[in-house]
């Protein structure tokens, strides 16, 4: 017996209070930089569902900024020679490299989200992800990452191994989650020929 799900021909309408909604959305979830952004998302539109007040830090509740350094390319390389090479590098040593260089503790967790590290973290993957936070894009994060590990002086563009370029595009483009395996395979071959 085959059974099919009955077909309804309403058309879907989309509120015009939508674009606006998730705009305030997102202002909040910036603002806030909350640990879990699932649960605080449910919480935030069920809050608006009910019309109540949503969960969201105010600006007199954030840590003034004032106290951190904004995150450049300039202390990803700072931060990068003081690694020396390292592959692997505890958490709690990165850390206070991270703290010395007053960067924000908040980026610093959010990085150790994303990439799942725990006490032992990749470098290069932690630094990847880092970049990622200056670059809208892919291609702008591996701009901002090949500037940090080149060691070129010349002034001419900045230069890595292609395997560690290799390593980095595949993981960047498996956290992104937005490009295929085959992409990333077409465009490194690409990029190996040239």
């Amino acid at each position: 017996v085959k059974q099919s799900m009955p077909q309804t021909y309403k058309p879907l309408c989309i509120p015009p209070e939508l674009p606006e909604l998730l705009k305030e959305f997102t202002k909040a979830a910036i603002r806030t930089q909350p640990q879990d952004l699932i649960q605080w998302a449910a919480d935030y539109f069920a809050a608006i569902s009910q019309g109540e007040i949503p969960p969201v830090r105010e600006r007199s509740e954030r840590v003034a900024l004032s106290n951190w350094a904004e995150l450049t390319p300039e202390l990803l390389k700072i931060l990068h020679s003081r690694v020396a090479g390292r592959l692997i590098i505890n958490a709690d040593e990165l850390a206070q490299m991270w703290k010395v260089l007053s960067l924000p503790t908040d980026l610093f967790n959010s990085v150790m989200n994303v990439g799942r590290f725990t006490e032992e973290i990749e470098w290069l993957k932690f630094l990847a992800l880092a970049c990622s936070s200056l670059g809208v894009t892919i291609a702008k994060t591996l701009k901002i990452v090949c500037e940090v590990l080149s060691c070129d002086r010349d002034g001419g563009p900045p230069r890595i191994p292609f395997s560690t370029f290799q390593f980095l595009y595949t993981y960047i483009a498996e956290v992104d989650g937005e490009i295929s395996a085959s992409h990333v395979s077409r465009m490194l071959n690409y990029i190996e020929q040239e």
